[in-house]
């Protein structure tokens, strides 16, 4: 054999041991989890044949508390760049067969190459989360990694698509890059987040809590809003990864690509005509209003499981790649509290920065009430979803079903706040409040004159009836040019696309500014 064979040879044995990262019982261990390898979750995301790996020999540089004795190849992350559905992606996925995935200074320096690379090259970043946080034994050298992958986190923001995969454990400081991302997507059973384990929060707070009650993928897809998406496996999850890719650009710089449909534009739905109830108390399902407007029936929904009251996500129209914000009646009556508010204005300004088209539904009575809404600071957080809407320069096409009523209807992207297209069905109803609170307020003194009971109701369904008639309604709203049309419902799809088609070619600047001072 030659030298130079011999040399090839040491090669291809060398990528051989690093590919195996911490040795196969390691990752036979890994498979007795339930959870798939590093190497093994990227062959499933990328297109087959696409991943180019980085860095593959890089190694640790830490000689403290016998990590000297040891120097995998690779050193606990797998990073590269690959294409899924034939688009380029940066990926880099930690390792946890090696040191348990935890972070070294040479693992964020090859996370933060690629992330780097894809700001530069104008390509999403997906990283692919297993760790047991910073390596202890590079003591301020690992707080170090993380801070600089922070800084890329920030620094690209609104430039490319950044999306996080929890299929492990992530504590600690750990937790700020997903948090940073666009979107967080949590494995249910084998993946958790928290800043502090069971065993802190029992010492300091006296509370008994497993990993899985303090930040499982349940409690954060739920009750925190962390994870925007909650999946039962990681085959799932890779597979929910891939479908949020197709509805967004490469970057701030261009368009979502389009998907070609063959449901027409002109198609209509009879029975929106017949959607909303007669009776202004009673619900129905929006959900179905989302299917029936959008390519295919298909919507791809976003923090389902996080405040009810309003719902997010993607879909098509017309073939071209949108962001739905839409009230649900049928939870809390679709009013807007503290985390509908957080919740649409997060999903608002990820759609502005990545120029995806936004159309709102709205069917919304007010704000929730109530101190624990007041001293949560439902103002502020109100006032985040208005700051989003009123910043937001992509398209912006609105459609009243039914109530918006007060500063509810202000900050559901309302005319005021730069809508492009506001559209209003016969049976909305549009004003500073309902009629049994306008009555109150507008009549007390007539109604507490009168004694007699059936007198009183009398006048007071007289006096409802007259400010139904006067401003519950889409037509004070039309005539003062706030709504650009009151449209048949089951023309919605059609009437909503053709907006958007010629919305395309929209221009709108914001004054000049180092940056926005965003309610947070």
């Amino acid at each position: 054999m030659s030298i130079q064979q011999e040399k090839i040879q040491e090669l291809v044995e060398r990528r051989g041991t690093a590919k195996l990262g911490g040795g196969q019982k390691r990752i036979d261990a890994q498979h007795e989890k339930g959870k798939l390898t590093a190497r093994e979750r990227l062959a499933k995301l990328l297109d087959p044949g696409s991943f180019e790996e980085f860095d593959m020999f890089v190694q640790h540089r830490c000689t403290n508390f016998g990590m000297e004795e040891t120097h995998p190849d690779g050193d606990g992350v797998v990073t590269g760049q690959g294409t899924v559905d034939g688009r380029p992606v940066f990926v880099f996925a930690q390792d946890f067969t090696v040191n348990g995935g935890s972070l070294s200074k040479t693992m964020s320096e090859k996370i933060c190459k690629v992330m780097d690379m894809a700001v530069r090259v104008g390509a999403p970043v997906i990283g692919l989360n297993d760790s047991g946080g910073a390596r202890i034994q590079e003591g301020i050298d690992a707080l170090a990694g993380y801070g600089e992958i922070f800084e890329r986190n920030i620094l690209a923001s609104g430039v490319v698509p950044q999306i996080s995969g929890i299929f492990g454990p992530c504590a600690g400081g750990a937790v700020y890059s997903p948090a940073l991302t666009d979107f967080t997507l949590m494995v249910q059973n084998t993946s958790y987040m928290f800043l502090t384990g069971p065993g802190v929060v029992k010492s300091v707070t006296g509370e008994d809590v497993d990993q899985e009650s303090l930040g499982g993928a349940a409690v954060h897809a739920s009750k925190s809003g962390v994870a925007h998406f909650s999946v039962p496996s990681e085959e799932e999850g890779i597979e929910t990864l891939k479908k949020l890719l197709s509805f967004l650009p490469q970057n701030n710089l261009e368009t979502a690509p389009e998907r070609p449909t063959a449901d027409p534009v002109s198609r209509m739905d009879d029975a929106l005509n017949d959607i909303v109830p007669d009776s202004p108390n009673k619900s129905y399902d929006m959900y179905g209003v989302i299917r029936s407007i959008v390519d295919d029936g298909e919507f791809f929904e976003v923090h389902k499981d996080f405040a009810k009251n309003i719902i997010v996500g993607f879909a098509h129209m017309g073939g071209k790649s949108v962001g739905i914000v839409a009230n649900q009646p049928g939870v809390l009556a679709g009013v807007l509290d503290i985390n509908a508010s957080r919740k649409g204005a997060r999903f608002v300004r990820f759609c502005d920065a990545f120029n995806i088209p936004l159309v709102t539904l709205v069917d919304v009575p007010g704000f929730l009430p109530g101190t624990q809404q007041e001293y949560g600071a439902i103002i502020t957080n109100g006032a985040k979803l208005l700051f989003a809407y009123g910043e937001a320069t992509v398209p912006k096409v609105t459609v009243t079903l039914r109530k918006s009523y007060g500063g509810a209807h202000i900050v559901m992207s309302c005319k005021q706040l730069r809508g492009d297209v506001n559209y209003a069905w016969p049976t909305s109803e549009i004003a500073v409040m309902g009629a049994d609170g306008a009555v109150g307020v507008l009549y007390g003194k007539e109604l507490k004159a009168e004694t007699d009971p059936a007198k009183q109701s009398e006048i007071a369904e007289a006096r409802k009836q007259e400010y139904n008639e006067l401003f519950c309604n889409p037509y004070q709203a039309a005539q003062k040019g706030y709504i650009e049309d009151v449209i048949e419902p089951r023309n919605t799809r059609f009437r909503v696309i053709r907006a958007l088609a010629f919305l395309e070619g929209k221009r709108q600047e914001i004054p000049a500014k180092k940056h926005d001072n965003l309610p947070l």
